[in-house]
Protein backbone atom coordinates (compact mmCIF):
# COMPACT_ATOMS: atom_id res chain seq x y z
CA UNK A 1 0.00 0.00 0.00
CA UNK A 2 1.12 3.72 -0.68
CA UNK A 3 2.20 5.46 2.09
CA UNK A 4 -0.61 8.50 1.13
CA UNK A 5 -3.22 7.40 -1.79
CA UNK A 6 -6.75 8.26 -1.90
CA UNK A 7 -9.02 10.20 0.86
CA UNK A 8 -11.34 7.48 1.85
CA UNK A 9 -11.15 4.34 0.24
CA UNK A 10 -7.82 3.15 1.97
CA UNK A 11 -10.07 2.36 5.08
CA UNK A 12 -12.33 0.44 2.86
CA UNK A 13 -9.28 -1.85 1.45
CA UNK A 14 -8.23 -2.67 4.95
CA UNK A 15 -11.17 -3.78 6.18
CA UNK A 16 -10.91 -6.36 3.70
CA UNK A 17 -7.91 -7.23 3.80
CA UNK A 18 -8.36 -8.28 7.73
CA UNK A 19 -11.55 -9.48 7.00
CA UNK A 20 -10.25 -11.71 4.24
CA UNK A 21 -6.44 -12.43 3.96
CA UNK A 22 -5.17 -12.55 0.41
CA UNK A 23 -5.60 -11.03 -2.16
CA UNK A 24 -8.96 -12.00 -3.11
CA UNK A 25 -9.90 -14.49 -5.56
CA UNK A 26 -13.03 -16.79 -6.80
CA UNK A 27 -12.97 -20.12 -5.20
CA UNK A 28 -12.88 -22.90 -7.29
CA UNK A 29 -16.43 -24.65 -7.80
CA UNK A 30 -17.51 -26.60 -10.70
CA UNK A 31 -18.20 -24.84 -14.06
CA UNK A 32 -19.08 -25.62 -17.51
CA UNK A 33 -16.76 -25.09 -20.66
CA UNK A 34 -15.35 -21.84 -21.17
CA UNK A 35 -15.92 -21.11 -24.36
CA UNK A 36 -19.63 -21.78 -23.84
CA UNK A 37 -21.74 -19.53 -25.78
CA UNK A 38 -24.59 -17.67 -23.34
CA UNK A 39 -26.15 -15.69 -26.43
CA UNK A 40 -25.64 -13.19 -28.79
CA UNK A 41 -26.17 -9.51 -28.59
CA UNK A 42 -26.69 -8.25 -32.85
CA UNK A 43 -24.63 -11.04 -33.76
CA UNK A 44 -21.58 -10.90 -31.60
CA UNK A 45 -21.04 -13.92 -28.82
CA UNK A 46 -21.12 -13.46 -25.04
CA UNK A 47 -19.01 -16.81 -23.92
CA UNK A 48 -18.80 -18.50 -20.06
CA UNK A 49 -15.49 -17.47 -20.48
CA UNK A 50 -16.46 -13.67 -20.68
CA UNK A 51 -18.39 -13.76 -17.28
CA UNK A 52 -15.64 -15.97 -15.30
CA UNK A 53 -13.42 -13.69 -15.96
CA UNK A 54 -15.36 -10.63 -15.20
CA UNK A 55 -16.25 -12.28 -12.36
CA UNK A 56 -12.71 -12.73 -10.93
CA UNK A 57 -11.74 -9.18 -12.18
CA UNK A 58 -14.63 -8.25 -9.01
CA UNK A 59 -13.15 -10.59 -6.64
CA UNK A 60 -9.21 -9.75 -7.19
CA UNK A 61 -10.31 -5.53 -7.07
CA UNK A 62 -11.94 -5.68 -3.76
CA UNK A 63 -9.80 -8.12 -2.24
CA UNK A 64 -12.20 -10.43 -1.15
CA UNK A 65 -12.79 -14.11 -1.09
CA UNK A 66 -15.48 -14.88 -3.59
CA UNK A 67 -17.52 -18.31 -3.01
CA UNK A 68 -19.67 -20.20 -5.47
CA UNK A 69 -22.92 -19.34 -4.11
CA UNK A 70 -21.92 -15.36 -3.94
CA UNK A 71 -20.60 -15.61 -8.06
CA UNK A 72 -23.87 -17.65 -8.65
CA UNK A 73 -26.17 -14.93 -7.59
CA UNK A 74 -23.62 -12.19 -9.16
CA UNK A 75 -23.68 -13.40 -12.40
CA UNK A 76 -27.12 -12.70 -13.84
CA UNK A 77 -26.43 -9.00 -13.31
CA UNK A 78 -22.27 -9.68 -14.66
CA UNK A 79 -24.36 -10.96 -17.80
CA UNK A 80 -26.60 -7.59 -17.78
CA UNK A 81 -23.61 -5.63 -17.44
CA UNK A 82 -21.66 -6.93 -20.46
CA UNK A 83 -24.47 -7.21 -22.71
CA UNK A 84 -25.17 -3.43 -22.17
CA UNK A 85 -21.39 -3.34 -22.88
CA UNK A 86 -21.37 -4.90 -26.19
CA UNK A 87 -24.49 -2.83 -27.05
CA UNK A 88 -22.20 0.32 -26.20
CA UNK A 89 -19.18 -0.91 -27.75
CA UNK A 90 -20.97 -1.52 -31.41
CA UNK A 91 -22.15 1.91 -31.14
CA UNK A 92 -18.88 3.39 -30.81
CA UNK A 93 -17.48 0.97 -33.15
CA UNK A 94 -20.69 2.25 -35.50
CA UNK A 95 -19.37 6.11 -34.87
CA UNK A 96 -15.20 5.15 -35.34
CA UNK A 97 -14.39 6.21 -32.27
CA UNK A 98 -10.93 4.96 -30.97
CA UNK A 99 -9.70 5.08 -27.33
CA UNK A 100 -5.92 5.82 -26.85
CA UNK A 101 -4.38 3.22 -24.81
CA UNK A 102 -3.18 6.13 -22.95
CA UNK A 103 -6.35 6.89 -22.23
CA UNK A 104 -7.19 3.57 -20.92
CA UNK A 105 -3.82 3.18 -19.08
CA UNK A 106 -4.27 6.57 -16.95
CA UNK A 107 -8.08 5.73 -16.11
CA UNK A 108 -5.97 2.02 -14.29
CA UNK A 109 -3.70 4.07 -12.50
CA UNK A 110 -6.41 6.45 -11.55
CA UNK A 111 -8.33 3.31 -9.95
CA UNK A 112 -5.67 2.25 -8.11
CA UNK A 113 -4.42 5.30 -7.03
CA UNK A 114 -7.92 6.02 -5.34
CA UNK A 115 -8.20 2.78 -3.37
CA UNK A 116 -4.78 3.00 -2.22
CA UNK A 117 -2.53 0.29 -4.25
CA UNK A 118 1.00 1.45 -5.70
CA UNK A 119 1.18 1.41 -9.44
CA UNK A 120 1.05 -1.33 -11.51
CA UNK A 121 -0.67 -3.32 -8.77
CA UNK A 122 -3.74 -4.33 -9.90
CA UNK A 123 -2.39 -5.03 -13.50
CA UNK A 124 -0.09 -7.48 -11.11
CA UNK A 125 -2.82 -9.23 -9.20
CA UNK A 126 -4.57 -9.97 -12.48
CA UNK A 127 -1.50 -12.13 -14.03
CA UNK A 128 -0.77 -13.88 -10.71
CA UNK A 129 -4.43 -15.44 -10.86
CA UNK A 130 -4.77 -15.86 -14.25
CA UNK A 131 -7.11 -13.64 -15.61
CA UNK A 132 -6.56 -11.62 -18.91
CA UNK A 133 -5.92 -7.73 -18.42
CA UNK A 134 -7.93 -7.51 -21.68
CA UNK A 135 -10.97 -8.13 -19.07
CA UNK A 136 -9.76 -4.79 -17.34
CA UNK A 137 -9.27 -2.61 -20.56
CA UNK A 138 -12.96 -3.96 -22.32
CA UNK A 139 -14.60 -2.74 -19.30
CA UNK A 140 -12.67 1.11 -19.23
CA UNK A 141 -12.37 0.85 -23.42
CA UNK A 142 -16.68 1.20 -23.05
CA UNK A 143 -16.59 3.89 -20.20
CA UNK A 144 -14.39 6.32 -22.05
CA UNK A 145 -15.91 5.48 -25.51
CA UNK A 146 -19.25 5.91 -23.95
CA UNK A 147 -18.13 9.11 -22.83
CA UNK A 148 -16.86 10.50 -25.97
CA UNK A 149 -20.60 8.97 -28.13
CA UNK A 150 -22.06 10.87 -25.57
CA UNK A 151 -20.24 14.20 -26.53
CA UNK A 152 -21.39 13.82 -29.94
CA UNK A 153 -24.96 13.31 -28.84
CA UNK A 154 -25.11 16.63 -27.06
CA UNK A 155 -22.62 19.04 -29.07
CA UNK A 156 -25.64 19.86 -31.14
CA UNK A 157 -27.14 21.35 -27.78
CA UNK A 158 -23.89 23.60 -27.19
CA UNK A 159 -21.83 24.70 -24.30
CA UNK A 160 -22.90 25.81 -20.75
CA UNK A 161 -23.90 29.42 -21.44
CA UNK A 162 -22.90 31.93 -19.14
CA UNK A 163 -26.55 32.56 -18.02
CA UNK A 164 -27.02 29.19 -17.17
CA UNK A 165 -23.87 29.32 -14.83
CA UNK A 166 -25.22 32.52 -13.13
CA UNK A 167 -28.86 31.27 -12.83
CA UNK A 168 -27.22 28.23 -10.79
CA UNK A 169 -25.09 30.50 -8.46
CA UNK A 170 -28.45 32.59 -7.95
CA UNK A 171 -30.45 29.47 -6.60
CA UNK A 172 -27.12 28.28 -4.59
CA UNK A 173 -26.67 31.72 -3.12
CA UNK A 174 -30.70 31.61 -2.35
CA UNK A 175 -29.81 27.89 -1.03
CA UNK A 176 -27.07 29.85 1.87
CA UNK A 177 -27.24 28.39 5.25
CA UNK A 178 -28.98 24.61 3.79
CA UNK A 179 -26.92 20.77 3.71
CA UNK A 180 -25.15 19.75 1.40
CA UNK A 181 -23.88 16.19 1.45
CA UNK A 182 -20.90 14.79 -0.70
CA UNK A 183 -22.38 11.32 -2.05
CA UNK A 184 -20.84 8.53 -3.95
CA UNK A 185 -23.16 5.99 -5.82
CA UNK A 186 -23.68 2.65 -7.35
CA UNK A 187 -26.69 2.46 -10.05
CA UNK A 188 -27.91 -0.77 -10.79
CA UNK A 189 -31.32 -0.61 -13.25
CA UNK A 190 -33.94 -2.59 -13.86
CA UNK A 191 -34.98 -4.42 -16.93
CA UNK A 192 -38.88 -5.07 -16.24
CA UNK A 193 -39.88 -3.03 -12.94
CA UNK A 194 -43.06 -5.52 -12.56
CA UNK A 195 -40.04 -8.10 -12.56
CA UNK A 196 -36.91 -6.55 -10.61
CA UNK A 197 -36.71 -9.43 -7.41
CA UNK A 198 -33.45 -10.21 -9.43
CA UNK A 199 -31.95 -6.65 -9.15
CA UNK A 200 -32.95 -6.24 -5.93
CA UNK A 201 -30.85 -9.58 -4.78
CA UNK A 202 -28.30 -8.06 -6.74
CA UNK A 203 -28.15 -4.96 -5.03
CA UNK A 204 -28.54 -6.38 -1.23
CA UNK A 205 -25.40 -8.81 -2.49
CA UNK A 206 -23.60 -6.03 -3.58
CA UNK A 207 -24.45 -3.86 -0.15
CA UNK A 208 -22.82 -7.06 1.71
CA UNK A 209 -19.66 -6.92 0.24
CA UNK A 210 -19.16 -3.29 0.59
CA UNK A 211 -20.16 -3.96 4.71
CA UNK A 212 -17.56 -6.61 4.69
CA UNK A 213 -14.80 -3.95 3.30
CA UNK A 214 -14.89 -4.10 -0.26
CA UNK A 215 -13.86 -0.90 -1.58
CA UNK A 216 -17.03 1.40 -2.72
CA UNK A 217 -14.99 3.37 -5.80
CA UNK A 218 -13.80 0.10 -7.17
CA UNK A 219 -17.30 -1.69 -6.86
CA UNK A 220 -18.53 1.30 -8.64
CA UNK A 221 -16.32 1.47 -11.40
CA UNK A 222 -17.42 -2.47 -11.93
CA UNK A 223 -21.08 -2.79 -11.53
CA UNK A 224 -22.79 0.54 -11.18
CA UNK A 225 -24.33 1.71 -14.32
CA UNK A 226 -24.17 5.30 -13.98
CA UNK A 227 -22.10 7.88 -15.58
CA UNK A 228 -20.40 7.99 -12.68
CA UNK A 229 -18.79 4.48 -12.56
CA UNK A 230 -15.47 5.45 -13.77
CA UNK A 231 -14.89 8.27 -11.23
CA UNK A 232 -15.50 5.90 -8.26
CA UNK A 233 -19.65 6.65 -8.45
CA UNK A 234 -18.52 9.62 -6.87
CA UNK A 235 -21.14 12.51 -7.23
CA UNK A 236 -19.52 15.13 -5.76
CA UNK A 237 -21.72 17.71 -3.57
CA UNK A 238 -24.83 17.85 -3.98
CA UNK A 239 -28.14 19.66 -2.51
CA UNK A 240 -31.66 18.30 -0.86
CA UNK A 241 -33.44 19.20 -4.67
CA UNK A 242 -30.56 17.53 -6.68
CA UNK A 243 -31.51 14.20 -5.46
CA UNK A 244 -34.46 11.91 -5.65
CA UNK A 245 -36.59 12.29 -2.50
CA UNK A 246 -36.07 8.42 -1.19
CA UNK A 247 -32.09 9.02 -1.39
CA UNK A 248 -32.82 12.35 0.31
CA UNK A 249 -34.50 10.58 3.31
CA UNK A 250 -31.84 8.02 3.67
CA UNK A 251 -28.83 10.62 3.30
CA UNK A 252 -29.90 12.82 5.90
CA UNK A 253 -30.33 9.98 8.83
CA UNK A 254 -26.87 8.22 7.29
CA UNK A 255 -23.71 8.91 9.10
CA UNK A 256 -20.66 8.86 7.50
CA UNK A 257 -18.99 6.51 5.64
CA UNK A 258 -21.93 4.16 6.32
CA UNK A 259 -23.41 2.11 3.36
CA UNK A 260 -27.26 2.36 2.82
CA UNK A 261 -29.77 -0.16 2.49
CA UNK A 262 -31.27 -0.24 -1.76
CA UNK A 263 -32.96 2.94 -2.74
CA UNK A 264 -35.70 2.35 -4.91
CA UNK A 265 -35.10 5.35 -7.77
CA UNK A 266 -37.07 5.61 -11.23
CA UNK A 267 -35.38 3.52 -13.57
CA UNK A 268 -33.68 1.00 -10.82
CA UNK A 269 -31.89 0.78 -7.28
CA UNK A 270 -29.30 3.02 -6.14
CA UNK A 271 -26.93 1.80 -3.20
CA UNK A 272 -25.31 5.52 -1.61
CA UNK A 273 -22.53 6.35 0.77
CA UNK A 274 -21.82 9.84 2.68
CA UNK A 275 -18.53 11.51 2.36
CA UNK A 276 -19.10 14.48 4.02
CA UNK A 277 -22.01 16.64 5.09
CA UNK A 278 -21.81 20.84 5.38
CA UNK A 279 -23.65 23.79 5.19
CA UNK A 280 -23.78 25.12 1.71
CA UNK A 281 -21.50 28.59 1.92
CA UNK A 282 -19.95 27.51 4.90
CA UNK A 283 -16.90 24.97 4.92
CA UNK A 284 -13.92 26.16 5.88
CA UNK A 285 -10.80 23.27 5.58
CA UNK A 286 -7.32 23.16 5.42
CA UNK A 287 -5.64 22.88 1.87
CA UNK A 288 -2.01 21.41 1.76
CA UNK A 289 0.05 19.89 -1.06
CA UNK A 290 2.79 17.68 0.19
CA UNK A 291 6.15 16.34 -1.42
CA UNK A 292 7.48 12.33 -0.69
CA UNK A 293 10.32 10.48 -1.14
CA UNK A 294 10.32 7.07 -1.29
CA UNK A 295 13.07 3.90 -0.49
CA UNK A 296 11.50 0.77 -1.81
CA UNK A 297 12.61 -2.67 -0.27
CA UNK A 298 13.67 -5.48 -2.00
CA UNK A 299 10.82 -7.67 -0.65
CA UNK A 300 7.81 -7.20 1.59
CA UNK A 301 9.03 -6.66 5.12
CA UNK A 302 8.65 -8.97 8.20
CA UNK A 303 8.58 -6.60 11.13
CA UNK A 304 10.01 -9.75 12.78
CA UNK A 305 12.55 -10.58 10.50
CA UNK A 306 13.44 -7.28 8.42
CA UNK A 307 16.10 -7.74 5.96
CA UNK A 308 19.54 -6.17 5.71
CA UNK A 309 18.58 -4.24 2.56
CA UNK A 310 15.80 -3.11 5.00
CA UNK A 311 17.65 -2.37 7.43
CA UNK A 312 19.65 -0.09 5.63
CA UNK A 313 17.42 1.47 4.07
CA UNK A 314 16.20 2.99 7.18
CA UNK A 315 18.88 4.18 8.08
CA UNK A 316 19.24 5.74 4.51
CA UNK A 317 15.61 7.31 5.21
CA UNK A 318 16.71 8.35 8.70
CA UNK A 319 19.68 10.41 7.06
CA UNK A 320 17.74 11.89 4.64
CA UNK A 321 14.94 13.20 7.04
CA UNK A 322 17.47 15.15 8.68
CA UNK A 323 19.46 16.52 5.79
CA UNK A 324 16.41 17.30 3.08
CA UNK A 325 15.33 21.23 3.11
CA UNK A 326 12.66 21.77 0.58
CA UNK A 327 10.12 20.44 -1.31
CA UNK A 328 12.50 20.53 -4.68
CA UNK A 329 15.25 19.15 -3.00
CA UNK A 330 12.37 16.25 -1.82
CA UNK A 331 11.71 15.98 -5.28
CA UNK A 332 15.00 15.60 -6.37
CA UNK A 333 15.58 12.85 -3.58
CA UNK A 334 12.61 10.63 -4.69
CA UNK A 335 13.96 11.12 -8.58
CA UNK A 336 17.35 9.63 -7.60
CA UNK A 337 15.26 6.95 -5.69
CA UNK A 338 13.51 5.64 -8.94
CA UNK A 339 9.90 7.25 -8.39
CA UNK A 340 8.44 4.41 -6.97
CA UNK A 341 5.76 6.42 -6.08
CA UNK A 342 5.14 9.71 -7.37
CA UNK A 343 6.90 13.11 -5.96
CA UNK A 344 3.36 15.01 -5.69
CA UNK A 345 0.63 12.58 -4.58
CA UNK A 346 -2.20 14.18 -4.92
CA UNK A 347 -2.20 17.63 -5.93
CA UNK A 348 -3.98 20.08 -2.67
CA UNK A 349 -5.33 17.55 -0.37
CA UNK A 350 -7.89 18.15 2.11
CA UNK A 351 -6.27 17.53 6.07
CA UNK A 352 -9.32 16.87 7.77
CA UNK A 353 -10.59 14.15 4.97
CA UNK A 354 -7.41 12.37 4.98
CA UNK A 355 -6.92 9.06 7.05
CA UNK A 356 -6.41 9.66 10.87
CA UNK A 357 -2.71 8.06 10.80
CA UNK A 358 -1.51 10.81 7.96
CA UNK A 359 -3.85 13.60 9.18
CA UNK A 360 -1.62 13.25 12.11
CA UNK A 361 1.31 13.15 10.64
CA UNK A 362 0.69 16.23 8.55
CA UNK A 363 -0.88 18.85 10.51
CA UNK A 364 1.76 20.10 12.39
CA UNK A 365 4.66 18.92 10.17
CA UNK A 366 6.64 22.70 9.83
CA UNK A 367 6.18 23.68 5.95
CA UNK A 368 9.28 22.49 4.24
CA UNK A 369 10.71 20.02 7.02
CA UNK A 370 10.89 16.12 6.41
CA UNK A 371 8.77 13.62 8.25
CA UNK A 372 10.12 11.16 10.58
CA UNK A 373 10.62 7.69 8.40
CA UNK A 374 7.12 6.43 7.61
CA UNK A 375 7.33 2.51 6.98
CA UNK A 376 5.19 0.39 4.80
CA UNK A 377 5.22 -3.24 3.69
CA UNK A 378 7.24 -2.32 0.48
CA UNK A 379 9.45 0.60 1.84
CA UNK A 380 9.96 3.99 3.86
CA UNK A 381 8.19 7.09 2.79
CA UNK A 382 9.16 10.26 3.79
CA UNK A 383 6.83 13.43 3.75
CA UNK A 384 7.14 16.98 3.16
CA UNK A 385 4.41 19.76 3.32
CA UNK A 386 4.93 22.41 0.79
CA UNK A 387 2.03 25.09 1.32
CA UNK A 388 -0.66 25.11 3.74
CA UNK A 389 -3.93 27.41 3.71
CA UNK A 390 -7.42 27.62 4.57
CA UNK A 391 -10.18 27.28 1.99
CA UNK A 392 -14.01 27.79 2.22
CA UNK A 393 -14.80 24.54 -0.19
CA UNK A 394 -18.28 25.25 0.11
CA UNK A 395 -18.16 28.13 -2.47
CA UNK A 396 -17.94 26.46 -6.40
CA UNK A 397 -16.31 28.51 -8.93
CA UNK A 398 -17.85 28.67 -12.26
CA UNK A 399 -16.15 26.11 -14.00
CA UNK A 400 -16.88 23.82 -11.44
CA UNK A 401 -20.69 24.62 -11.74
CA UNK A 402 -20.31 24.39 -15.57
CA UNK A 403 -18.73 20.96 -14.60
CA UNK A 404 -21.97 20.10 -13.18
CA UNK A 405 -24.16 21.22 -15.12
CA UNK A 406 -22.85 18.98 -18.39
CA UNK A 407 -22.44 16.11 -16.27
CA UNK A 408 -25.99 16.49 -15.54
CA UNK A 409 -26.96 16.95 -19.05
CA UNK A 410 -24.42 14.00 -19.94
CA UNK A 411 -26.46 11.82 -17.81
CA UNK A 412 -29.62 12.88 -18.86
CA UNK A 413 -28.55 11.79 -22.93
CA UNK A 414 -26.72 8.53 -21.74
CA UNK A 415 -30.04 7.03 -20.36
CA UNK A 416 -32.51 7.94 -23.63
CA UNK A 417 -29.39 6.87 -25.63
CA UNK A 418 -28.92 3.97 -23.80
CA UNK A 419 -33.02 2.68 -23.91
CA UNK A 420 -32.97 3.45 -27.29
CA UNK A 421 -30.33 0.98 -28.87
CA UNK A 422 -31.33 -1.37 -26.63
CA UNK A 423 -34.71 -1.42 -28.22
CA UNK A 424 -33.28 -1.60 -31.26
CA UNK A 425 -31.17 -4.65 -30.40
CA UNK A 426 -31.33 -8.55 -31.32
CA UNK A 427 -30.24 -10.41 -27.80
CA UNK A 428 -30.21 -14.00 -27.96
CA UNK A 429 -29.80 -15.63 -24.59
CA UNK A 430 -29.64 -19.25 -24.13
CA UNK A 431 -32.75 -19.87 -22.03
CA UNK A 432 -31.05 -20.77 -18.41
CA UNK A 433 -29.35 -17.02 -18.89
CA UNK A 434 -31.95 -15.19 -20.35
CA UNK A 435 -31.73 -11.62 -18.80
CA UNK A 436 -33.00 -9.61 -21.80
CA UNK A 437 -35.85 -9.13 -24.62
CA UNK A 438 -34.57 -11.51 -27.78
CA UNK A 439 -36.76 -9.87 -30.16
CA UNK A 440 -35.41 -6.84 -32.38
CA UNK A 441 -37.90 -4.03 -31.98
CA UNK A 442 -37.93 -1.21 -34.73
CA UNK A 443 -36.95 1.72 -34.85
CA UNK A 444 -40.55 3.46 -34.49
CA UNK A 445 -41.61 0.82 -31.96
CA UNK A 446 -44.28 1.43 -29.89
CA UNK A 447 -43.59 2.94 -25.90
CA UNK A 448 -46.64 1.27 -24.67
CA UNK A 449 -44.83 -1.45 -22.64
CA UNK A 450 -45.78 -0.07 -19.59
CA UNK A 451 -42.28 0.35 -18.09
CA UNK A 452 -41.80 4.03 -17.44
CA UNK A 453 -38.75 5.78 -18.77
CA UNK A 454 -35.03 6.03 -17.34
CA UNK A 455 -34.22 8.64 -16.25
CA UNK A 456 -31.31 10.19 -13.80
CA UNK A 457 -32.47 9.43 -10.53
CA UNK A 458 -31.34 12.66 -9.46
CA UNK A 459 -33.64 15.90 -9.62
CA UNK A 460 -32.74 19.04 -11.31
CA UNK A 461 -31.11 21.20 -9.26
CA UNK A 462 -31.86 24.35 -8.53
CA UNK A 463 -31.36 26.71 -11.86
CA UNK A 464 -30.76 24.07 -14.00
CA UNK A 465 -33.32 24.48 -16.68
Amino acid sequence: MPVLGAQAAPSHHERAQRAHPGQGKVIDAPNPPEDAILGTINGQVLTERDVDNRGKLFALSTGLNISPDLMKRLRPQIIRQLTDERIKTQEILKRHINVEPLQIAQAINNIESRNGMPKNALRDRLALDGVSLTTLIDQIRVQIGWMQVLREEISGRGRITAREITQREEALRAEEGRPQYNVSEIFVPVADPRHSEAELDFTKTIITQLRNGAPFPIVAAQFSQAQTALDGGTLGWVQEDSLDPPVVDIVKQMPIGAISNPVKVAGGYVIVTVNGKRTIGHQNVTMVTVRQAFFPFASALNPQNPTDQQKLTLQKASAAAQSVHGCEAMEALNHSLGEKHPSDPGGQLVLERLNPQMRQVLADLPIGRSSRPLVSTDGIALLMVCSKGQKNIAQQSPSEIADSLMNERVEQASRQLERDLERRSVIEMRKDDKTAPAAKQSDDASDDDGAPEKKPHGKPAPGQK
